[in-house]
């Protein structure tokens, strides 16, 4: 198929792009990068370049400043808003523009979606209500956007990413040097659940999505088995043979990220029903059989 992606120059997006390679897809890249061309891949630096996309079989659209590494001023909130909306409805407007559109839309958010859920809270799915919170909103302004492509002839899934681990990047890569020194430990106190996934699995629930032309609208791209971040720090510091005996209280959090806090204290006992009633098959159901 020809498929175009925005963000595939990124964590996820890289390991994407492989893996569609390895399937003998075409691929154009949208990248502010300059780079060369090749057979199996083409980059562009704007979307103003197209007037359709009546070329493309399927949209994936990773794009999005990340969420975490800056602090939240109004200033940078709009950056964030801006590099996610701005582009998705262009992508919106591309594909409605179509007269034989793009089949597939594959579209970001993330579970921030959900915000801090209660803490007797179970097993919660896509049927979960939205939060009310920064990162909640943008997620749902995000979604609303993207679901605008949704018609006949294309179909939309958007995809509610939890915590992306692998050892190569994104949270992990950052967590490691601190485990492997021993100054680790559980962040506030420790009893709120993580939504996490392993990069192989995010990339294969993305490629699973893409194939299966049953799927559309939300869907929790998450492990089976939300871990509570004292497990977590305890497994971790297990597996590489390292103490991770220090804390960080929740105060200190809240002093030191502001509202970005939120992202490491928010309880998500989140669970992809929706995958897994598609028949979508984890290769690391639980943190441990990731640390494996």
């Amino acid at each position: 198929m020809n498929i175009l992606i925005t963000g595939g120059t990124g964590f996820i997006g890289k390991a994407l792009c492989n893996a569609l390679l390895a399937q003998n897809h075409q691929l154009t890249i949208l990248t502010r990068q300059s780079l060369t061309n090749t057979q199996a891949v083409s980059y562009c630096q704007n979307l103003t370049d197209f007037h359709n996309l009546n070329s493309f079989d399927v949209v994936i659209n990773l794009a999005g400043e990340p969420i975490f590494d800056k602090a939240w001023t109004a200033q940078q909130k709009q950056r964030l808003t801006d590099s996610r909306i701005t582009i998705t409805q262009q992508l919106v407007d591309l594909i409605n523009n179509s007269d034989n559109p793009p089949h597939t839309f594959i579209s970001g958010s993330a579970t921030g979606y959900y915000g801090n859920l209660a803490d007797f809270a179970k097993n919660c799915d896509e049927q979960t209500g939205c939060s009310s919170d920064f990162a909640a909103m943008l997620c749902k302004k995000w979604e609303d956007t993207a679901l605008q492509a949704q018609s006949e002839a294309t179909r939309v899934c958007v995809i509610r990413t939890g915590i992306v681990l692998d050892k190569s990047g994104g949270a992990l890569k950052r967590m490691l040097p601190l485990y492997r020194l021993g100054l680790a430990g559980k962040l506030g106190s420790g009893k709120q659940h993580w939504a996490w996934i392993s990069l192989q699995d995010q990339i294969n629930a993305i490629l699973f999505l893409l194939q299966n032309s049953q799927a559309q609208r939300a869907f929790n791209l998450c492990a089976p088995n939300p871990i509570r971040n004292v497990e977590f720090n305890r497994q971790l510091a297990q597996s590489l043979k390292r103490p991770a005996i220090f804390a960080v209280p929740t105060f200190m959090l809240k002093l030191i990220l502001g509202e970005r806090s939120q992202l490491l204290l928010d309880n998500q006992p989140l669970v992809p029903k929706r995958l897994l009633e598609l028949g979508f098959k984890f290769e690391h159901n639980s943190f441990n059989d990731f640390l494996l």
